[in-house]
């Protein structure tokens, strides 16, 4: 913190004094005088202000030779020591706008500084310009102060409404992007390309942090949905996605998997055309083909299965129809978001003439490091006890004969310097 503010008040111009028994290079670089010693209080003579980041000890020093000089204090980490606050600042031209929490809680200022970053117009720098020459004219014609607010806000209104006609904001547009299944390295190339253009991504629960640092100058926010937790509804999902791309956003909703296969993608679809708002969508490896593939299981194979069948196992009203159209063993049924509800799928597919000894897999955390993969039989599937350590990792079910062809060792996976 001592680094981060030496440089902060280098770029503002300030001249500094840096006194500390060891002082890093780069704080070194940026300051005008440097004592590589212990604090003295006749160190704080002829300034305005201190930086105490030290332990409390020193910090106590700084704070009372500093009320003795009437000087600010500004304590990193230490508020009890502080007489000023380091503020989150944005900055647009000439206009700066300052968020402090008093010390107590950087990381809150920050994020509130990221909000009011998205939502400011870019435009205000030349406000500032607008306002000065306003306040000129005004008290050459001593225009009351009572009068200036509205006519200033009279004033603005009519620059920006014309800056829309004469410049009108380049339309922004929606990226609809499959994650695929986990590893960032199965992203597609397009994939990676929009989330390295984007200004804004909403990403999904189960999508990898790797992920996002493909995304190096976007605004990221986590609206994903996990099974019995506290959720971003899809409705006010959708009005993000319409508010930021009416405001010039590039945008990317980043969903696991593809977006169209039990992403919601469609809904998200149907709610930007509705909005007018441009959209494309980038498939991606839905899991449930990656899945089974990662754990050696073919979901069609020659003399075993012609064809795959992929549900959906959240919520019995919605497999239980499927399951009970379908004949005993004719495909590979894949079930997604099935995990908490395999017993009561096993019983049912048995129930409709399904053999106990069918072949049967669960996949968990299929493209991840800590991927786990158990083979049993239909009449398994619902006692088996998964570990405690993966029941957070997403999961994936393979019924079928093909699911006895699960390899018995995981392929060499990269490691994630090298994933790409």
């Amino acid at each position: 913190m001592a680094t981060v503010r030496a440089r902060q008040l280098a770029e503002s111009g300030a001249v500094t004094t840096v006194v500390a028994p060891e002082i890093r290079e780069e704080v070194a670089r940026v300051a005008a005088y440097v004592k590589r010693r212990p604090f003295a209080p006749d160190d704080l003579e002829g300034a305005w202000l201190a930086v105490a980041a030290a332990t409390p000890e020193v910090n106590r020093a700084v704070a009372t030779a500093a009320e003795e000089r009437r000087i600010f204090v500004n304590a990193v980490d230490d508020p009890a020591r502080a007489s000023a606050y380091a503020a989150s600042v944005i900055r647009r031209g000439d206009a700066i706008l300052a968020i402090s929490t008093e010390g107590r809680a950087p990381a809150l200022a920050t994020l509130l500084r990221q909000s009011l970053e998205a939502l400011l117009p870019c435009e205000i720098s030349s406000w500032v310009d607008a306002a000065e020459a306003a306040r000129l004219e005004w008290k050459r014609a001593r225009v009351p102060v009572s009068r200036r607010r509205p006519l200033l806000l009279e004033r603005l209104n009519a620059l920006y409404a014309r800056a829309l006609d004469e410049a009108p904001m380049p339309p922004g547009s929606v990226s609809l992007v499959g994650a695929g299944p986990g590893d960032p390295g199965l992203l597609s190339r397009r994939a990676a390309d929009r989330l390295a253009q984007a200004d804004v991504v909403l990403y999904d629960a189960l999508v990898h942090p790797a992920a996002l640092r493909l995304a190096p100058r976007a605004h990221c926010f986590l609206v994903g949905k996990r099974a019995g937790c506290p959720s971003v509804s899809q409705r006010a999902i959708e009005r993000l996605l319409v508010h930021a791309a009416k405001r010039g956003k590039r945008v990317v909703r980043l969903k696991c998997g593809d977006p169209f296969v039990f992403g919601r993608g469609g809904e998200e679809a149907a709610a930007l055309t509705a909005a007018g708002v441009p959209f494309e969508v980038v498939p991606g490896i839905s899991a449930a083909l990656a899945a089974p593939a990662l754990a050696g299981i073919p979901v069609t194979h020659r003399g075993l299965a012609a064809g795959f069948m992929v549900i959906s196992g959240h919520a019995a009203s919605s497999y239980r129809p499927l399951l009970d159209a379908l004949p005993p063993n004719a495909l590979t049924l894949v079930v997604l978001m099935g995990i908490s509800e395999r017993a009561r799928i096993a019983a049912c597919l048995r129930s409709r003439g399904w053999s106990s000894e069918t072949p049967a897999a669960i996949v968990l955390g299929a493209a991840r490091e800590d991927a786990f993969t158990w083979v049993g039989t239909l009449a398994d599937l619902g006692a088996e006890e998964l570990p405690a350590d993966r029941t957070g990792l997403p999961g994936t079910i393979v019924v079928g004969a093909v699911a006895a062809l699960a390899a018995t060792k995981s392929p060499p996976r990269a490691a994630a310097s090298d994933r790409r």
